[in-house]
């Protein structure tokens, strides 16, 4: 029997280990953290469960696939809640758009806030439509091992205009700023900026449109211990609490895994669930292939960070929705700050999770549970003492969520804190903090980003969001189709 190891318990490498055990290659996951989901990590205080994300789940179909593929169903583990409306915009004009797949009612909202865009939000959901068939259904499982296979994927990409950016292709069909900026956020939950991600990315909103958003009842946590728990069942070994220390090599392939507790254990094949820059520079970094990898790597552009406050209140906020977007004062040049010159502005827009309203078991009866997210730049471009300035950033944050919903907040909080860049890179080695991985640029798209089997290490694989097509849960679930595809043939 065939061995594999796959490091890193996130949503991609857990997806990789389902598939590669449920076709007979004995798999074992290793997770450095104490709980399987990598960045879909789970606090729980006081009685509040805390999300760390992600939080938004769409096309819930490959994730039904899974357990499809050993005859298994996934509602057997987890429970999946539909949310409406899938986020509430909210700016500081006091504009509100409810934002949802319920035609008849969103075009009652664009009505009400910009009826001369009705014609070109149905041009904008044709354009979608088909960006999402030749980006997503054609080529989202495809693995990009040769630049012959970008050349063939070209003629489509530039059909549809792929070197503009989400929010110019978003301009061409609707007028209104306040739609323009409903239209391109969504760019945002997955590391880019909507004024230069490829307009591909407009395929969020078919994948939306056509399998909605959905939460996990108990969690986001509950999704990837569902997944961990299949895994189990099919045979996989899991060992958690044990960091990757090491790949060896032997010639041009890749031969044994070695942790911090002293464990070691030869496999046929690896594939890496981690930060691009920790697999290559640091698991690698006795191997040439390892530290050419990373000295590349280091010129190319990292998605920003996040910074997260996750608070406990007391009371009930039926009025207030799952997801929220607070827009800022500014629209681009706040993305120019956090992208291109790394600062920290004065003003933010806030992502406001409140799941909660979905789900009461997530806190004690009669409290709530939110997170606050704001997009920052990463420690590369932002080499400032977030032990000094978190606690200040946190106040602020609360402060704007209680000046725009909640004015009271401060007397309510029961329990509070944040997460920060310096977080990211400490609990799963991102490098300077990224939250996302290499940004999606199209620059870095494709064939331009990590490939899913290395190019001279024949033996090692790559699985996640520095993979095609990039980060999200459809994202990394489909880069978890395209690499157990190279990694079972090659096997066999």
């Amino acid at each position: 029997m065939k061995k594999a190891c796959v490091i890193g318990a996130g949503f991609g490498g857990l997806a990789l280990a389902i598939r590669l055990q449920g076709a007979g290659i004995a798999t074992t996951l290793v997770e450095a953290r104490d709980k399987v989901g990598g960045r879909a990590y789970v606090w729980e205080r006081e009685g509040f469960t805390f999300d760390a994300g992600p939080t938004v789940i769409t096309d819930p179909d490959c994730l039904r696939e899974l357990w499809s593929l050993s005859g298994h169903d996934m509602a057997d583990d987890v429970e999946l809640m539909p949310v409406s409306p899938f986020y509430r915009l909210n700016w500081t004009d006091g504009t509100v758009f409810d934002y949802s797949n319920d035609e008849p009612a969103l075009h009652r909202e664009i009505a009400r806030l910009a009826p001369q865009d009705l014609a070109g939000y149905d041009e904008f959901q044709r354009y979608a439509a088909g960006v999402w068939q030749e980006g997503y259904v054609k080529l989202g499982h495809e693995a990009f091992l040769d630049f012959t296979s970008m050349v063939k994927a070209a003629p489509a990409l530039m059909r549809y205009q792929a070197w503009r950016s989400v929010y110019s292709m978003v301009s061409s069909f609707v007028k209104d700023e306040h739609l323009r900026e409903a239209l391109s956020f969504h760019t945002l939950l997955v590391g880019g900026n909507p004024m230069t991600t490829s307009a591909i990315y407009a395929l969020i909103h078919k994948l939306e449109k056509d399998g909605g958003v959905w939460w996990a009842k108990g969690g986001t946590n509950k999704l990837v211990r569902g997944m961990a728990s299949l895994f189990e069942r099919l045979g996989g070994e899991v060992r958690l609490g044990d960091k990757v220390t090491r790949i060896h090599t032997l010639g041009d392939h890749v031969t044994e895994v070695e942790t911090a507790s002293g464990w070691k254990q030869r496999f046929d094949a690896i594939a890496s669930n981690g930060d691009l820059m920790h697999t290559y520079g640091d698991l690698l970094r006795n191997n040439r292939r390892g530290q050419d990898m990373a000295h590349k790597l280091m010129h190319k552009r990292f998605s920003p960070s996040l910074f997260v406050v996750h608070f406990g209140l007391e009371g009930t906020w039926p009025g207030i929705p799952h997801h929220t977007i607070l827009f800022g004062p500014r629209y681009k040049g706040l993305l120019d700050d956090i992208f291109e010159h790394g600062v920290l502005p004065r003003d933010f827009s806030i992502y406001l999770h409140h799941p909660t309203v979905t789900d009461p078991s997530m806190a004690p009866p009669g409290k709530s549970t939110f997170y606050a997210l704001v997009p920052v730049a990463n420690m590369g471009k932002l080499p400032i003492d977030w032990a000094e300035v978190g606690p200040e950033l946190e106040r602020r944050v609360l402060a704007e969520v209680g000046r725009r919903l909640i004015p009271d907040i401060d007397d309510r909080i029961v329990t509070r804190f944040h997460y920060a860049p310096p977080d990211f890179e400490a609990d799963l080695g991102a490098w300077k903090g990224n939250a996302f991985s290499l940004e999606p640029l199209l620059t870095q798209s494709a064939y331009f980003r990590g490939h899913n089997r290395d190019d001279k290490l024949k033996n090692l694989y790559l699985v996640g969001a520095g993979t095609h097509p990039g980060a999200g849960i459809p994202g990394v679930v489909g880069s978890a189709k395209a690499t157990a595809k190279l990694m079972l043939d090659d096997l066999r």
